[in-house]
């Protein structure tokens, strides 16, 4: 049908903001841009039952790791960021949901689908392997500078990735240059809108208008945050801050039996987080990916209390070494960190703020957006046979049901 609705897949997870923030971002922006013409579905393939236990359990063991075994996160991220152990990770991934990922295609029958997570890419190319299809697959990367091997797989069709450090990354695995794209990690695209005066939406907003404003984000992976807080409440010159607990019950209460020196506001959830960033002047925060971005798409400066060693470690530095702002893991260097950005008229500041907007790409959710659509509208290369061979082999060897003439056509009516 000529004038059919495109359907775009875009696989996500929730281990961790970032990668269900980064399809939300991806389907706003979608909509904006091709309005009628397109259909998206955001899809966690971890949310289904047949999705392999550990999987399913690690988007809820996520922040038990991280918070209280950070040490034994990071080795166990490094061990497997290797070549080898990242191939038999990629053999048991396609195995272990291949007809997960089969059944996903039959029911969302996609034009392209698109991906906010590094463990999907095994399984779904496997599928297009095994039944010859041609749908074209695009990887968002949502880290800014450590990244993980298995977002590089080298049968997806475009990677996006946020920086030149990435793309440097992915060809060292073998991505030819030509299937890389550097667009930034999508923002929602209401931080591209940001043009109203601080002070408009501070006063929108209820808080003082004139006043030097800190924003704090926290989650219950974040460690050090009280801390941080309490060196600002007592830090003397005139401020105000905001908090975001994110959902941290705990936090949240804490925070509202403090006796405060300072004007705040404190918030369990919200959902403008934008335009909170628009009304700060720093931004204070662990080094995820998400927050990250947002805040350099800003030109927030960022003052970062926490980083989960791995993926988290690339966006610190990256952060630092370009001088959008430093790290403060203690209440020393929180207090440095506030007396170097506010001293001699907020001049550190201002220029923390500069770094943060030559670093930023408010545009990124549109740029990735219009790289979809393209390949909506395109026919991917024919599956390649030999790795379709081995496949088969693997699958029967794992004793995954599969018949020589089964396809992908879906049972659904087109809308």
């Amino acid at each position: 049908m000529a004038n059919r609705k495109k359907r775009i897949l875009i696989l996500t997870a929730d281990a961790g903001f970032g990668h269900r923030s980064a399809a939300n971002a991806l389907h706003e922006a979608l909509t904006i841009e091709y309005g009628d013409s397109v259909k998206v579905d955001i899809i966690n393939p971890l949310d289904d039952k047949r999705a392999p236990y550990v999987l399913r359990e690690s988007q809820t063991d996520y922040d038990k790791w991280v918070r209280k075994a950070p040490e034994l996160y990071k080795l166990g991220y490094e061990a497997s960021d290797r070549a080898v152990p990242s191939a038999i990770a990629e053999s048991a991934l396609t195995v272990a949901m291949f007809e997960l990922m089969r059944d996903l295609l039959r029911t969302y029958p996609p034009d392209v689908v698109v991906s906010t997570y590094p463990l999907y890419q095994p399984a779904f190319t496997g599928v297009l392997a095994v039944f010859k299809a041609k749908i074209p697959l695009v990887t968002v990367v949502t880290d800014l500078a450590t990244v993980h091997r298995l977002w590089f797989n080298d049968r997806v069709d475009t990677l996006l990735v946020p920086t030149e450090m990435v793309r440097d990354l992915a060809m060292e695995t073998g991505i030819p240059p030509e299937r890389i794209q550097i667009t930034g990690i999508p923002v929602h695209p209401e931080i591209s809108r940001g043009t109203r005066p601080r002070k408009e939406i501070r006063a929108e907003l209820g808080w003082e208008p004139n006043v030097f404003t800190a924003l704090a984000v926290g989650s219950k992976r974040v460690e050090g945050l009280m801390d941080a807080l309490n060196v600002i409440n007592h830090f003397g010159s005139p401020l105000q801050l905001a908090v975001v607990t994110g959902k941290d019950d705990e936090m949240y209460a804490e925070l509202q039996q403090t006796d405060w020196h300072i004007p705040n506001h404190i918030y369990e959830f919200v959902t403008n987080m934008p335009q909170l960033m628009r009304a700060a002047d720093l931004i204070i925060c662990k080094a995820g990916g998400l927050i990250v971005t947002e805040s350099l798409a800003c030109g927030l400066p960022l003052m970062l209390v926490n980083v989960i060693p791995g993926q988290e470690t690339g966006n610190m530095e990256y952060v630092v070494e370009h001088g959008a702002g430093v790290l403060a893991e203690t209440p020393v260097q929180v207090l440095e960190a506030l007396a170097h950005f506010t001293r001699d008229g907020q001049a550190g500041l201002k220029k923390a703020a500069a770094a943060a907007r030559a670093l930023g790409r408010p545009q990124a959710a549109f740029e990735a957006a219009r790289i979809i659509w393209e390949s909506a509208l395109l026919t991917s290369a024919e599956a390649d046979l030999s790795f379709r061979s081995n496949l088969i082999n693997l699958l029967t060897l794992n004793q995954i049901p599969w018949t020589e003439g089964e396809s992908l056509t879906s049972e659904e009516t087109e809308e």
